[in-house]
């Protein structure tokens, strides 16, 4: 399903929706505290770092794990991640050959191609698991709202450009819990964006400023294909379809149909079928994200590019930094 509107709404204006829809919001809020309060049911002999966000989806969280993933590389890391959309309850390490997406999720999917990856629903089974198998680093996708594994580093990902909608917990806000409450856990903010949106974040949303802050941009890896001029049919389930379309547009792309799913959708033959047509009649090449391409049947990969993006920053001090530390024993 799409957020609803109101959800973008400034925060000095959230509209009628979202006040009505406050009590609930509270509820949620209150919860999250509840089970935030909660203390850890494990602590990992190594280096655990989260990196989470605050809203519902869409802030980009994976491409900021495959750049830690690598950075780290020489520090044996696995990747922990709950699965989300796959079958498979866990631990269970995903393994490419044998799994699908259907089995694991789309991102666990992903994240193996850069180093291990585990699955859990239960995240402190999942962290025995890793570090039983050799894990030197946990590197979590999401989890900052779960309190069940020690964390040694958390980073808190924003988009730069919708920042925190109007503030709202859900379903008032796209929120997750209230801004305050996720900043006093947070040791690092990484804020994705372009440079105009990144230049008024802190205007926009001053309670951000006490924390270190890395600036990064997703950048497509253009890997030698002659994107312009190139018409493409694009399609994406992610967090922010549009995101993608405005890069494949900022490559000379002439795109001539888009097609948006919700986030993790699964993609059935009915749909990529007719996806393939409108392709075909409209003389287009079918595109889509890395992440979607995971959940594609093979025998349909082969017919689509895939336009993958990488976290690109002019510093990346504050993250190098932040990492070092966890070494020095100052972490």
């Amino acid at each position: 399903m799409e957020p609803p509107g109101f959800w973008r709404n400034p925060p000095a204006a959230p509209g009628l929706a979202a006040r009505a829809l406050a009590p609930l919001s509270w509820l949620w809020a209150a919860r999250t505290a509840q089970r935030m309060a909660t203390p850890p049911r494990i602590r990992p002999p190594v280096p655990v770092i989260c990196v989470g966000n605050l809203s519902a989806g869409g802030t980009g969280k994976t491409p900021v794990v495959i750049a830690l993933l690598e950075r780290l590389a020489k520090h044996g890391p696995h990747a922990l991640s709950r699965g989300y959309g796959g079958r498979l309850t866990g631990p269970v390490a995903v393994e490419p050959a044998h799994h699908t997406a259907a089995d694991v999720g789309d991102e666990p999917l992903l994240l193996s191609a850069f180093a291990p990856a585990w699955i859990a629903r239960d995240r402190a089974a999942g962290a025995a698991a890793a570090v039983a198998a050799g894990a030197g680093v946990l590197v979590m996708d999401d989890g900052f709202q779960n309190p069940d594994v020690a964390k040694s580093l958390s980073l808190l990902v924003v988009d730069a450009e919708t920042a925190f909608g109007n503030q709202r917990v859900i379903p008032a806000g796209p929120l997750r819990e209230p801004v305050a409450a996720g900043l006093a856990r947070a040791d690092l903010l990484v804020t994705q964006g372009p440079p105009a949106a990144q230049h008024t974040l802190l205007d926009r949303v001053p309670a951000l400023t006490p924390l270190p802050r890395l600036r990064a941009e997703l950048r497509p890896l253009e890997m030698g294909m002659p994107w312009a001029g190139l018409r493409v049919l694009a399609f994406a389930g992610i967090g922010r379809p549009a995101k993608f379309f405005r890069t494949l547009e900022g490559l000379g792309a002439e795109i001539v149909a888009t097609r948006s799913f919700p986030d993790h959708a699964p993609l059935g033959r009915p749909v990529l079928q007719r996806l393939i047509r409108t392709a075909r009649d409209a003389r287009a090449q079918l595109v889509t994200t890395e992440k979607d391409a995971v959940r594609l049947p093979p025998e349909i990969r082969r017919d689509v590019l895939v336009l993958p993006v990488r976290l690109r920053a002019a510093d990346w001090a504050p993250l190098d930094r932040a990492l070092a530390a966890l070494w020095s024993g100052t972490g």
